[in-house]
């Protein structure tokens, strides 16, 4: 596989201090599948001043057209180690290898993403001119600026590690920041390896992009967002992580972008073709689950549900699981013991609570190692249920009936989330009318996609603060300058 294991720090690939290491463990095999260099405070202390450093005194954040060639070097870098960086991903995430090619978001659409920073970086409006006005008397030309915003934490997690590292770091570098990447301890392989492209492939320079890798997240983690000389937070993960994050860095007033959990309701209305819009449902395997947007939470007519439970039984045969190696599973383990764990106490808690066990709900018994658990399924779940409100990471979904559509959108809305959802009906029209009743943001209609580079990506309430990807991805990364020129009469 060819990983990377060391940090990249100040444009130099570089040991941890005392060349201290972690194991990073398959969730396939459960066994080591290589090391990791484990960062110190001190290692995290040479990051952020190289970031800092580099940002004061270099022409980065003022040189577009060098950017835009460096962008350009580190997309083609990519693409050169690309087989390498799917080999890596599925290996530490446990994803198998037909979700980490051209039809998945774990390598190749990411890096495909950067092609569309690279084609409206040229034409983004740098400066605008507001004319001529008279503001209290005085004759004024007035002129708007954007500007990066300074040193960027750029904080990950681990279920599509290389897409949302790239998400927040090509728009960071191409708005002139530099950054601080903080890699998931569970997948440091997929922010490393983008250390080893920038010093291999590129002329970014030295302190501009610096990757950290540790096994406790929480040490170094800390000193990163309580540091004053980092202007900007950009974390995606759990809502309490994030929480915590928002406190520390109302410290010295950080910006932050913030996305965060999700527990998304897919409508399905008593007109939409059942067994067609049914199909969606088995999103919920993807990746096992683990993925902040799927749709957890199928909500269905109370007078279609024999119809649903008799489809369901028969669409959840089709998914397959336990061969990392296929081109054509979706599904693979959850990504650590822990996580197995968490997930299993969640469907406990659901029989617990009264929720009826349709599908699956243990650890596949053909599967001798790996964190896998069985495809599990929900019925007479109601809205008030831990597994209804929760997010539980993993491939569970639970089925609530309705009796209107008005109750249908009150039971999508009653969340503390808002970060996507879906939509089913016979007309566009109905479901379009529905969609804009529901408060999350992001939704599909009738089978509508919008994961794309060029429209942003996030969320309402507790699902997060910002967006990321699309023109408003981009300009989370910058500040607004106005300037007012004195104007002789």
């Amino acid at each position: 596989m060819n990983p990377e294991t060391r940090l990249f720090i100040n444009g130099e690939l570089c040991e941890a201090e005392n060349a201290a290491q972690y194991d990073n463990i398959s969730p396939v095999t459960e066994q080591v599948i290589g090391q990791a260099a484990d960062a110190s405070p001190a290692d995290m202390e040479r990051a952020i001043s190289a970031a800092r450093q580099a940002f004061d005194h270099t022409d980065w954040s003022t040189n577009h057209t060098f950017r835009h060639q460096c962008l350009r070097q580190l997309h083609d870098g990519l693409l050169k180690v690309k087989d390498d960086l799917k080999a890596q991903i599925s290996a530490e995430t446990g994803a198998p290898l037909g979700i980490c090619g051209d039809s998945g978001p774990q390598c190749d659409i990411p890096i495909g993403f950067i092609e569309q920073t690279l084609k409206t970086l040229p034409d983004f409006e740098w400066s605008r001119d507001e004319g001529y006005a008279e503001p209290l008397g005085q004759p004024t030309q007035r002129l708007v600026e954007k500007e990066a915003i300074g040193v960027v934490a750029c904080i990950t997690p681990w279920n599509v590690p290389l897409q949302i590292n790239l998400a927040k770091c090509i728009p960071a570098l191409a708005a002139g920041c530099t950054i601080v990447l903080k890699a998931a301890p569970d997948t440091p392989w997929a922010a490393s390896m983008l250390g080893r492209v920038v010093a291999e492939h590129t002329d970014i320079p030295a302190g501009v992009f610096n990757v950290i890798t540790a096994e406790d997240p929480a040490i170094v983690g800390d000193q990163l967002i309580n540091d004053p000389r980092v202007d900007m937070v950009s974390f995606t993960g759990s809502t309490a992580i994030g929480k915590h994050i928002m406190t520390a860095a109302a410290k010295t007033v950080k910006k932050v972008f913030l996305e965060l959990g999700g527990k998304s309701a897919n409508i399905i209305l008593d007109d939409a073709d059942i067994e067609s819009s049914l199909f969606s449902v088995l999103a919920v395997c993807f990746h096992a689950g683990q993925g902040c947007a799927i749709n957890t939470r199928l909500l269905i007519p109370r007078e279609k549900q024999s119809q649903v439970e008799e489809l369901l039984k028969t669409y959840f045969t089709f998914i397959q699981y336990g061969d990392p190696s296929s081109d054509s599973q979706i599904m693979g383990p959850v990504v650590n013991k822990r996580q197995h764990q968490r997930v299993l106490e969640y469907i406990e808690k659901g029989k617990q609570e009264g929720a009826r066990l349709l599908l699956g709900g243990g650890i596949p018994s053909n599967l001798e190692t790996g964190y896998y658990i069985e495809p599990t399924v929900f019925v007479d779940v109601t809205n008030d249920m831990t597994i209804a409100q929760e997010e539980i990471f993993g491939p569970v979904l639970s089925v609530i009936a309705y009796d209107n559509e008005e109750q249908a959108i009150n039971i999508a809305n009653d969340s503390i989330y808002g970060l996507s959802g879906m939509v089913w009906s016979a007309t566009d029209e109905r479901a379009l009318a529905v969609a804009r009743r529901i408060r999350t943001g992001t939704i599909s209609v009738n089978g509508g996609n919008y994961y794309s580079a060029d429209v942003p990506f996030g969320g309402y309430k507790q699902s997060g603060i910002g967006r990321e990807m699309g023109k408003e991805g981009f300009e989370e990364y910058l500040e607004t300058k106005t300037i007012a020129i004195g104007v002789k009469q």
